[in-house]
């Protein structure tokens, strides 16, 4: 089992991660999409000690990651900066013609809400069910389907 740096410990246990796994797993089983979920510790700094914006961080992560060029440019990205209490949710051009801005702010909403209380595990889980369901509609799975990325939470 992989090993995480001691401040993401604070914020989801080996169980939470394996749960997230398991969620984006059982989620890409019902479409051609992708989901990632990227932890980091905080939103990298500009000049000046302020913090870079967390949607654009996530545009950066999302890039990084590769999730630009899944075939049908339908990933989606959920990041969060654990302890600048930021999130983002990111979805390639594909998924964001069919959903729109409103969809992803509903969606952060929702988080944002399950985080203020304190569940994070469940913050993500619901969003992955969600995105699982938008993605599903607009991009169901073939039989051709092959997983085209990691479904491990990435953690930097």
């Amino acid at each position: 089992m992989k090993r995480h740096p001691r401040w993401i410990r604070h914020f989801l246990s080996d169980g939470d991660f394996d749960a997230i796994t398991r969620a984006i797993e059982s989620a890409e089983a019902r479409t051609s999409a992708e989901i990632r979920v990227h932890l980091e510790r905080r939103v990298p700094r500009r000049r000046w000690r302020t913090p870079s914006d967390a949607l654009e961080r996530a545009r950066q992560v999302f890039a990084g990651l590769g999730m630009h060029r899944t075939r049908e440019r339908n990933g989606a990205l959920i990041y969060l900066a654990v302890e600048d209490r930021r999130l983002a949710i990111v979805g390639d051009e594909g998924i964001h013609a069919r959903v729109g801005e409103a969809y992803w702010a509903r969606v952060r909403d929702l988080m944002v809400e399950k985080l203020r209380d304190r569940q994070p595990r469940e913050a993500i889980l619901a969003a992955i069910d969600e995105i699982a369901r938008a993605l599903g509609e607009h991009f169901p799975r073939r039989p051709d389907d092959r997983d085209e990325l990691s479904d491990e939470v990435s953690v930097e």
